[in-house]
């Protein structure tokens, strides 16, 4: 079903205004943005605001559909906390409903045994459509979540066409092999899809998190049943939506808005779901893998916590860029990241030095409106997580750590869930928030000695998903990173990555890997053929 969007005639379950009332001084930024899309002012911001609408029902089967139970949450802006939409809230019963069109779809072989070529082509016109609405998906996910519209409009959203028409190019280039048998025989190796798989992604990156699952996944011919985060759900109802308006049929890509409790523990409990991929926490990440081993033993991929470490060892020349380069690991989206450099470990001799540049550098992420382009840090994503992160922080006060920079932040009703870059120094594994994901803005600094020790305490951790080193010695780098038990390594910098390099961590960081072709393999089946000649 292709609706019509230009003329904003929303059919059922489909035109929430994003429009609400503030109060908020009138900025006119306009800072063109290094990816070349021209970014809009403020005023241009609020006023695209104003005239957008919203999906808001569950996406089954082409068909924007109410949960069957009539349930609804609330999905809320926390910079105002103003109303966004009422969402609805799918269950088992949405599940098996969105489970058997999935599956249907699947064994038709519309979209799984469509030729390769021809699956491209709607992937990239899916991809021209997401890229037509870019500023739209940018405004959406700023307002539902809280992160600044410069890293929507200059990192996610580029971020998540790359991945999608870098998978789409893949469809035609993963070929089978041929086994080194005897004359014979012939030996195929083969990879299919998987049928249908389930989806599960977290409220920090909205768009960008999704793709990096969805676009490899149906790539491969899968049929995909997406539940978004609760906390951030609405830019996948509106791709979904764009979906089917770029010919993807009906069935192929589904969207259950829910909470994890009741829609996500049916998708992995569910004996028609083949793999399960998840973005999110290592306690619920453990929690799927035991719902996938009470049913169908589905495989399960995991992306889960970090507590990521960020060395600066004294070799490192440029204080400067390594201080801004830290502040940035963990200050970044607020904070909400899972790669994000929590702890910070300095060699002695520079700890001083390293401090003043530190603290000039987090200056920079003063909390304000996320809509203002000039702004590098939003709210927190919701009262819950705010009040969580300021728990963190009050420990650590509570455990003796020496606050440099922030604090407890003063929470007023209506205001929004902002919260102040933090820094703690003087601080040791023995403190709770030195050890935990807080997943917000709270950074530990530590020194260390030696290479051995700054290793030991880098390790230190039931976390192993990114790491960053400082140094200008490059045997040192190779010998650190080899050492190091994390997933991705980053040498003078943190972040960096494209779609070709695999996305993913060790120990209780997951398993698995997003992006290059290595996401591939998440939702392929190896079939080996034998014939006797």
């Amino acid at each position: 079903m292709a609706i019509s969007y230009a003329n904003h005639i929303p059919p059922k379950g489909y035109g929430v205004l994003l429009s609400c009332s503030v109060s908020l001084e009138d900025k006119e930024k306009n800072e063109p943005f290094k990816k070349g899309h021209k970014m809009k002012t403020y005023q241009e911001w609020q006023a695209l605001r104003a005239t957008i609408k919203v999906p808001y029902n569950a996406y089954i089967n082409g068909q924007f559909v109410a949960a069957q139970s009539g349930d609804t949450f609330d999905c809320i802006n926390p910079t105002d906390e103003s109303l966004l939409a009422k969402v609805a809230s799918c269950d088992s019963a949405d599940v098996d409903l969105a489970v058997a069109a999935a599956k249907q779809t699947f064994k038709s072989g519309i979209w799984s045994e469509l030729a390769p070529g021809k699956r491209k082509r709607i992937l990239h016109k899916w991809a021209d459509l997401l890229e037509q609405h870019q500023d739209e998906l940018a405004l959406i996910d700023t307002l539902d979540m809280g992160k600044s519209i410069s890293e929507m409009v200059g990192i996610d959203v580029p971020d998540s066409l790359d991945c999608l028409r870098w998978s789409a190019e893949c469809i035609d280039k993963l070929y089978g092999e041929i086994a080194p048998t005897n004359p014979q025989n012939l030996a195929l190796i083969s990879r299919e899809p998987l049928g249908v798989v389930a989806i599960i992604t977290p409220w920090n990156y909205p768009l960008m998190m999704v793709m990096w699952k969805i676009a490899p996944a149906l790539a491969a011919g899968n049929s995909v049943i997406l539940k978004p985060s609760e906390k951030s759900p609405l830019s996948a109802l509106r791709i979904a939506q764009l979906a089917t308006e770029a010919g993807m049929p009906d069935g192929v890509f589904n969207v259950l808005p829910g909470f994890g409790h009741t829609a996500g523990k049916a998708l992995a409990l569910h004996y028609d779901i083949g793999t399960l991929a998840f973005t999110g926490s290592s306690r619920v990440a453990g929690m799927l893998m035991q719902y996938a081993g009470q049913s169908n033993m589905k495989r399960v991929w995991l992306e889960a916590g970090g507590k990521s470490p960020c060395l600066v060892f004294d070799d490192c020349k440029d204080i400067k860029a390594a201080a801004k380069g830290a502040a940035t690991a963990i200050f970044t989206n607020q904070g909400e990241v899972c790669i994000a450099c929590s702890r910070l470990y300095l060699h002695s001799s520079i700890k001083e030095e390293f401090m003043v540049e530190l603290l000039k550098a987090a200056r920079e992420y003063v909390p304000a409106d996320p809509l203002d382009p000039a702004t590098k840090m939003g709210p927190m994503v919701d009262k819950a997580q705010f009040d969580n992160v300021s728990g963190f922080i009050q420990s650590a006060i509570d455990d003796g750590a020496t606050l440099e920079l922030g604090g407890v932040p003063e929470y007023q009703q209506g205001k929004g869930f902002f919260m102040n870059p933090t820094i703690f120094s003087d601080a040791d594994h023995s403190m709770r928030f030195v050890q935990e994901e807080i997943f917000g803005p709270v950074l530990a600094v530590m020194t260390f000695e030696t290479e051995d020790e700054a290793i030991e305490l880098a390790n230190d951790s039931k976390y192993g998903l990114g790491a960053a080193i400082w140094t200008n010695d490059l045997s040192r780098a190779h010998r650190v990173s080899r050492k190091l038990e994390s997933g991705m390594v980053w040498v003078n910098t943190w972040g960096d990555g494209d779609t070709t390099v695999p996305f993913g961590g060790v120990k209780a960081s997951g398993n698995g890997r997003d992006k290059s072709w290595h996401a591939l393999e998440k939702y392929t089946e190896i079939k080996n053929t034998w014939i006797r000649l």
